[in-house]
C-alpha cells in the first residue's frame, strides 16, 4: 500500500471532474435519438475515432496481461496478440469502407442485411444478447477484477471500494454522455494513459535496484526473456507462440478489437465515421498506435519487475495483504508502480483509472446499442419513441455495469475469462472474412459455427481452461492430444462443420443477395453467380466500373504488416542497444511505408 500526496489526489479527482463534465456537456445532444446516442450522428473524424479505438483497447488489465506474458514466456510471448495485426490491417484495407457503406447502426444489424428470414432474425437477436449482455458482462468483469487487484496492491482498497468509486463515475458519464461522451473522453484518456505508461517505464528502469537500461538488458535473468522471436530450437514454444498465432489464430478467432472482417466496438467506430475514407483512416491510425507505439513501456516495466520480484514468493513477501487466490505474475506491474514518487504516481494512477474508464464506457455503450437496436426494437417494442429508446439505452448501461461489478467480486483470475472468450470464437473468424465476398454463405453457416465452436470447446475441457496450455504453457488438461493442438483442433472441426452446413442448406433468397450486392458492391469471383443471375432476371445491380480493389487491399495489408512490425521490432532493438538490427528494420519500415503510400491511392474510396 502507498500513501498519496496532495498532488496525486489533484490529478485523480481533477480527472474525474473533467470526464464527468464532458459527459454532462454533451448529454443534451446525445439524448436526442439513438443515432446520436450510439453513433454521434455519423459525423466523427478519423483521428478522433482512431484514438478512441486505441484508448478502448488499453484496458486496466492490458499492462497486467503483458507483464504476465513477459514474466512467463518472455517478450516473444506477445505474439499471442501481435498476430492480430494481420486481422486489423485486413479490416483497414478491405472491410472498413464496406462497413461504412452498409449504413447499419450496429454490426449485429448486418445479419438481417446480409441474410434473410427467421434464421437471420434469430441470429440477430441471439447475438445481441450473447454479445451485448453475456459477453460484455464477462469482459467488463475481467477489467474490473484487474482494477480491484490494482486497488488492493497500490491503495489498500477493498474490492467494494474500488468498484464503488471507479464504477460509479464511469457509469454516470457513460449513461449521460452516450457515444459522443465516450469518444471525447477517450481522446483525453489516451494521452493520460500514454504519459503514465512512459513515465512509469522511465522511472522504473532508473531505480537503484535496476541501475539503468543497459544494466537491465545485461541482467542474466532478464536476458533470457528479451528475444522478440521464440527460440527456434524449442519446437513447442515455436508452435504455440508464433506459428499458431500467425498461421491460424488471426483469421480464425473472434476477439474484441481484433475481429476478422471487423466487428464489435471497432465496427461501431467505423459506422460513426464521416464517410468511408474516414473509416479507413481511423482503423489504420488505431493499428499503428496499438501495435507500433504502445507495447514497449509495459514490456520495460515487466522486465524490471523480474529483477525486483523474480518469483511469486517475492511478490507475496512484499505484499502480504494479497490473498492467495489473487496472487499471480500479473500483479507485478502494480507492484512496480508502488515505487513511483509523488506526482508521477498520481499521473500513473490516473492513467490506470483512465484505461479502466475508457474500456468500460465503450463496452457499456456498445453493449447497450445491441440491446436497444437489435433486441428491444426487434422483439419488445417496434414502435418505441426516440426518447424511450435512449432511456432504455441508459437503463441498460446501469444494469450492465452493476451485474459485471458483482461478477468481478466473485472472480479469482481474469485469464480464465480471456480463455473462454477466445475459445468460444475459435473457427468462426473465416465466416466473418468470407461472408462479404462469397454469396453461398448463409445464416445457418454462422449459427452452426457459433454453436459448434462453443460445444466442442466445452467438450474438450469442461473447466474452460484448455487454451491456457496453448497461451501460457501450462500443463495440458486434455490428455488426448499435445497442448498446442487444442486450438487448431477446434478450428478444424468448426470450419468443417459450417462449410458442410453451408452446402447442405439452401442459399439466401435472390432478393436478399441482390439487395446486398446493390448497396455494397463487393465484387470479385465469389459473387459472379449472383451477378449472372441478376442479369438473367433483368435486375439492375448498379454495377460500378471500378476495378475490384480487394487484391490491392490484401497487398496493402502485407506491406502494412511489414511497416508496423518493422517499427515495433526496430523500437525494441534500439532499446536493447542492438543498433545494426535496429537500423536495418528502421530502413525497412521507411521503404515499406513509402510503398504503402502509393498503394493507398488504390484503396481509397470515391466519396461523392
Amino acid at each position: 500500500m502507498i500513501n498519496l500526496s496532495t498532488i496525486d489526489y489533484v490529478f485523480i479527482f481533477g480527472f474525474f471532474a473533467i470526464t464527468l463534465g464532458i459527459g454532462f456537456m454533451v448529454s443534451k445532444k446525445s439524448g436526442q435519438n439513438p443515432a446520436e446516442y450510439f453513433l454521434s450522428g455519423r459525423t466523427m473524424p478519423w483521428w478522433l475515432l482512431g484514438v478512441s479505438m486505441v484508448a478502448t483497447t488499453f484496458s486496466t488489465d492490458t499492462p497486467n496481461l503483458v507483464t504476465d506474458i513477459v514474466r512467463t514466456n518472455g517478450v516473444s510471448g506477445n505474439w499471442v496478440w501481435w498476430a492480430f495485426l494481420i486481422t486489423g490491417l485486413l479490416t483497414v484495407f478491405v472491410y472498413a469502407k464496406l462497413w461504412r457503406k452498409s449504413g447499419v447502426s450496429t454490426d449485429i444489424e448486418f445479419y438481417e442485411f446480409r441474410y434473410g428470414g427467421k434464421p437471420a432474425r434469430f441470429l440477430r437477436s441471439f447475438r445481441a444478447i450473447y454479445l451485448g449482455v453475456i459477453f460484455n458482462i464477462l469482459a467488463m468483469a475481467a477489467v474490473t477484477l484487474a482494477a480491484i487487484k490494482i486497488g488492493q496492491v497500490m491503495l489498500g482498497l477493498t474490492a467494494l471500494q474500488t468498484v464503488g468509486i471507479a464504477g460509479a463515475v464511469t457509469v454516470i458519464f457513460s449513461a449521460v454522455g452516450g457515444f459522443k461522451g465516450v469518444v471525447y473522453t477517450d481522446f483525453i484518456l489516451f494521452f493520460v494513459a500514454m504519459c503514465g505508461g512512459i513515465g512509469a517505464a522511465y522511472y522504473c528502469v532508473n531505480l537503484p535496484e535496476i541501475g539503468g537500461l543497459s544494466v537491465l538488458i545485461e541482467n542474466e535473468t532478464v536476458a533470457s526473456k528479451l528475444n522478440i522471436l521464440p527460440d527456434f530450437n524449442n519446437k513447442e514454444a515455436l508452435i504455440t507462440l508464433l506459428i499458431i498465432p500467425i498461421a491460424v489464430q488471426w483469421w480464425s478467432a473472434w476477439y474484441p478489437g481484433a475481429e476478422p472482417g471487423g466487428g464489435g466496438y471497432i465496427a461501431q467506430r467505423m459506422l460513426a465515421a464521416k464517410n468511408e475514407n474516414h473509416a479507413i483512416g481511423a482503423t489504420f491510425f488505431f493499428n499503428i498506435l496499438h501495435y507500433a507505439l504502445r507495447p514497449w513501456p509495459w514490456i520495460i516495466v515487466a522486465l524490471c519487475s523480474i529483477v525486483i520480484y523474480p518469483d511469486l514468493i517475492s511478490l507475496k513477501d512484499a505484499f502480504p495483504n494479497i490473498t492467495d487466490d489473487k496472487l499471480g505474475h500479473d500483479i507485478a506491474y502494480s507492484a512496480m508502480l508502488t515505487k513511483l514518487p509523488s506526482g508521477l504516481l498520481g499521473v500513473v494512477l490516473t492513467s490506470l483509472i483512465a484505461a479502466y474508464m475508457s474500456t468500460i464506457s465503450t463496452h457499456l455503450n456498445w453493449g447497450s446499442s445491441y440491446i436497444v437496436n437489435d433486441f428491444y426494437v426487434q422483439r419488445v417494442n417496434k414502435n418505441a419513441s426516440q426518447k424511450e429508446l435512449v432511456n432504455v439505452g441508459r437503463i441498460s448501461t446501469v444494469i450492465l455495469m452493476a451485474v459485471s461489478a458483482i461478477l468481478a467480486l466473485l472472480l479469482n483470475n481474469a485469464l480464465q475469462l480471456f480463455n473462454i472468450i477466445l475459445m468460444f470464437g475459435a473457427g468462426t473468424g473465416l465466416i466473418f472474412i468470407l461472408r462479404w465476398f462469397w454469396w453461398r454463405i448463409n445464416a445457418w453457416s454462422e449459427i452452426s459455427a457459433m454453436f459448434v465452436s462453443g460445444i466442442i470447446s466445452l467438450l474438450l475441457n469442461s473447466k474452460s481452461i484448455a487454451l491456457s496450455a496453448w497461451l501460457f504453457g501450462n500443463e495440458n488438461t486434455i490428455g488426448l492430444m499435445p497442448s498446442w493442438m487444442t486450438y487448431p483442433f477446434i478450428v478444424i472441426v468448426t470450419t468443417g462443420v459450417w462449410l458442410l452446413v453451408t452446402f447442405l442448406t439452401k442459399p439466401e433468397k435472390d432478393d436478399t443477395l441482390f439487395s446486398f450486392y446493390k448497396k455494397i458492391q463487393p465484387g470479385g469471383p465469389g459473387w459472379k453467380h449472383t451477378v449472372k443471375k441478376a442479369q438473367d432476371q433483368g435486375v439492375d445491380l448498379n454495377l460500378n466500373k471500378q476495378e475490384w480493389n480487394v487484391p490491392s487491399g490484401v497487398l496493402a495489408t502485407i506491406v502494412g504488416c511489414v511497416t508496423i512490425y518493422s517499427v515495433l521490432f526496430a523500437t525494441g532493438y534500439w532499446i536493447y542497444g542492438q543498433y545494426t538490427k535496429a537500423t536495418i528494420l528502421t530502413f525497412v519500415a521507411l521503404v515499406s511505408a513509402f510503398a504503402l503510400k502509393h498503394l493507398w491511392k488504390k484503396i481509397k474510396a470515391v466519396v461523392f
